[in-house]
């Protein structure tokens, strides 16, 4: 799959961030040094993607991706104590 990416200057984001932003919609958008690679602009949410944002479990396993996963639960018999309900 490929993802559309954009190369500005430096010079041109600085004139003008809300065409990179609106750029960074669609893909990364890479800012250039000198003709060199120094920065990338990212949305938030491709952000969370890449950084592995870790959610709450509820989340996690109500998650379409986790839609065929088998999650089975032990009760683990060390911690295992009966309750006195008097």
């Amino acid at each position: 799959m490929d993802i559309k990416h954009t190369r500005i200057s430096s010079r041109e984001f600085n004139q003008d961030s809300t065409s990179a932003k609106r750029a960074a919609s669609e893909g990364p958008v890479f800012i250039t040094d000198r003709g060199r690679p120094a920065h990338v602009l990212l949305t938030y949410a491709d952000y969370q993607k890449l950084a592995g944002s870790k959610g709450n479990i509820a989340d996690l396993l109500a998650s379409p991706e986790t839609a065929d996963f088998d999650f089975d639960i032990t009760r683990n018999p060390e911690t295992a104590r009966t309750v006195d309900l008097s």
